[in-house]
């Protein structure tokens, strides 16, 4: 399941983006009771993007900010304790490693839902359905 990082070059301490990155996907498989997954885990991929502080904003004003944004089966985040939950770590994960210089409203999470069926792992497009049995074994 992607994970795109998008964060204003310089709003974390230079080099822990990684960290940012594993710590937002740590959590999102704690919220759906999959820690340690032996199918999931792996398939929880994404990237960290730095972007220059001249072209973030947030309103019409340049700024620093962070995005914090998943790409998912329509199963995932359905709970409401899991989209409150998540999105309150993941902000406080991103505020905090930026040492409080990144305000939590300038910090936004946001869910995309997949097309039932066009999950590709392993060259396979895999239904909702199959994808959670093949969870469900790992």
């Amino acid at each position: 399941m992607p994970l795109t990082l998008t964060i204003t070059e310089g709003a974390l301490p230079k080099g822990s983006e990684k960290l940012a990155y594993s710590r937002c996907a740590q959590a999102m498989l704690k919220w759906h009771g999959l820690t340690g997954n032996k199918v999931m885990t792996p398939n929880v991929i994404g990237h960290v993007t730095l972007v220059n502080s001249d072209n973030t904003f947030s309103g019409t004003s340049q700024a620093p900010v962070a995005f914090v944004e998943w790409k998912v089966p329509g199963f995932a985040f359905t709970s409401r304790d899991a989209q409150l939950g998540y999105v309150d770590e993941v902000t406080n994960i991103i505020h905090e490693m930026s040492d409080g210089k990144l305000p939590k409203d300038h910090i936004w999470v946001n869910v995309v839902h997949a097309v039932d069926g066009s999950w590709g792992i392993n060259g396979v497009a895999m239904t909702n359905d199959e994808l959670k049995q093949a969870i469900s074994s790992g």
